[in-house]
């Protein structure tokens, strides 16, 4: 009898187990829906919808109008394809313009002129030209390094030339570079690096996602900052749409971190919004920097598979040359501060002269609002003075006219150019549009392969066994064009023989695309890269 009671309280408590546990879910469930439903991301993108739909019933509602309209929006649409043919940019940018203002004249008409007048990019402009001015005493270059690297190779120091005097970034000896084929080994380095901190951290991501990464490091964050060291962390604001709440900083800021998002998403269609903080930077007490394509999420490290096996780059720089990457950090920061930054409190200790033999290492940003195409113009240099080989690693392909030109170019003067790319990408229409340029490339020598384990984030060019450059910039419009991103060439270092044996060793996992490959695939696919390549400048 006290057995069959036993079992019967056992089966009731089951059952209102389970019921508890349905109960739990529902919670839950009702929860995570009104998450969703009420969260900013949630109000962002309806607001958004909503601003469409009224610029929509605006326009119907002055159809009533049409001779009138038609005649003011052929003198207004004519002024503005003449403003745009006379502007000072790519050609490619111009066509798409022009197309997209022809084919929906109200539409492509409001939104160029929308684009244009913006106080926020102005803004942002003004600020990066009066930081530059004020950190530039502390980018001065030294006129010997320029002279002895004449002396080994002169276009280099052409080069240097540019990068000092028009982007006010210097070339520097004294420099270690180590590489980082894959994301999980720049990760166990960052963590050794970060729990050596003992007077600053500085780090700029454009993608941060919590997980066993950013967790990892984070943790390693919050006990620096218990530590008495001076935490500043900075990321886009692209990731509050989907990838971490929106007042994330202030979560850091509880924790003792300097935090900020880089140009937030708001509901007002503020076109700013589309030059991104791209950079990928960790600065450590002036002395250790890191950069390459590496973000702080799991499938940077293969924790977590999205496309396949996720192979990425990055590097490592120690020296002299830090110090740019220091006042790059700084100049970002300070575009929404208004207290004089003490910078001298974050210069980069000098060094002993332990790292000459490393030759030469210059760290670079890239701007949208500079006039000065810094990443295109390193690709360029790399290939327009190539003696016998360049190798490229990127994850996109969608290129100007003076990029498949030189590329070409290249390839037709008997250089081995050769173009990992990935297998599996994570943007089907970018992978149409970069289709639509293997036929012309393969033609004219250019060697395309494709990493067959899965995508290619990486961002490497290799040339000759003594010049490299690994960053954030893309071969792409929006890489060259748009975002802020950064990188490193290297000249005369070992390490190039490391990232060109990387190189090589990611060729033996690749397939080689033919002419053939690419008349065989899909008539669907062949005909939306075409269709897209004619707005691949606004993608």
């Amino acid at each position: 009898m006290a057995a069959s009671f036993c079992q019967l309280e056992k089966a009731n408590d089951k059952r209102e187990g389970k019921r508890g546990n349905r109960m739990e879910v529902k919670k839950k469930t009702k929860k995570g829906i009104f998450h969703i439903v009420f969260s900013r991301t949630a109000l962002v993108f309806l607001l958004l919808i909503f601003q469409v739909v009224l610029l929509f019933e605006m326009f119907t509602s002055l159809v009533k109008y049409a001779p009138v309209m038609y005649l003011l929006l052929l003198i207004l649409g004519s002024a503005v394809v003449i403003y745009i043919i006379n502007r000072k940019e790519n050609p490619a940018f111009k066509m798409s313009w022009i197309l997209f203002v022809m084919a929906i004249p109200i539409v492509g008409m409001l939104f160029y002129l929308f684009t244009r007048v913006q106080i926020g990019t102005r803004f942002i402009g003004k600020r990066l030209q009066d930081l530059s001015l004020e950190t530039k005493p502390y980018m001065e270059q030294d006129e010997e390094i320029i002279e002895d690297l004449r002396v080994s190779k002169p276009a280099n120091a052409n080069l240097a030339h540019y990068m000092s005097r028009q982007a006010g970034y210097p070339i520097k000896r004294n420099t270690s570079v180590k590489y980082f084929p894959l994301g999980e080994d720049k990760f166990e380095q960052l963590k050794t690096e970060l729990r050596q901190a003992k007077k600053f951290i500085f780090m700029e991501y454009f993608i941060v996602e919590q997980g066993i990464m950013w967790d990892s490091i984070l943790e390693i964050l919050e006990e620096k900052v218990k530590e008495g060291v001076e935490v500043r962390f900075m990321y886009d604001g692209m990731c509050c749409i989907a990838l971490l709440p929106y007042h994330y900083p202030e979560t850091l800021q509880e924790k003792g971190i300097k935090c900020k998002m880089f140009s937030p998403i708001k509901p007002i269609l503020s076109t700013h919004q589309n030059n991104r903080d791209h950079r990928k930077i960790c600065v450590i007490d002036g002395h250790t920097a890191f950069t390459g394509g590496i973000n702080l999420a799991d499938e940077y490290i293969n924790q977590k598979e999205r496309f396949g096996h996720w192979k990425d780059t990055a590097v490592m720089i120690k020296g002299d040359a830090v110090q740019n990457f220091t006042i790059m950090f700084l100049q970002m920061w300070n575009v929404t501060e208004h207290q004089k930054e003490d910078y001298e409190k974050y210069l980069t200790p000098v060094q002993e002269e332990l790292h000459r033999e490393l030759g030469y290492v210059l760290p670079y940003g890239d701007s949208p609002f500079d006039n000065e195409n810094i990443g295109e113009q390193v690709y360029l240099h790399i290939l327009n003075h190539a003696k016998k080989y360049v190798h490229i690693m990127t994850p996109y392909l969608i290129l100007d006219n003076e990029m498949v030109t030189n590329l070409t170019y290249a390839a037709k003067s008997g250089i081995e150019v050769i173009i990992i790319m990935p297998h599996i990408p994570d943007k089907w229409y970018a992978f149409a549009v970069a289709k639509t340029y293997y036929e012309e490339l393969i033609e004219a020598g250019v060697q395309i392969y494709e990493y067959t384990p899965g995508f290619v984030h990486a961002k490497v060019f290799v040339s000759d066994d003594d010049t490299a450059t690994v960053g954030t910039i893309n071969l792409d419009y929006r890489s060259l064009y748009l975002h802020f991103e950064c990188g490193t060439f290297i000249y005369n270092n070992p390490v190039v023989w490391n990232i060109e044996k990387d190189f090589q060793e990611t060729l033996k996992k690749c397939q080689k695309v033919s002419v053939m490959d690419l008349r065989t695939r899909g008539t669907v696919m062949t005909v939306a890269g075409r269709v897209l390549r004619l707005i691949a400048p606004l993608m």
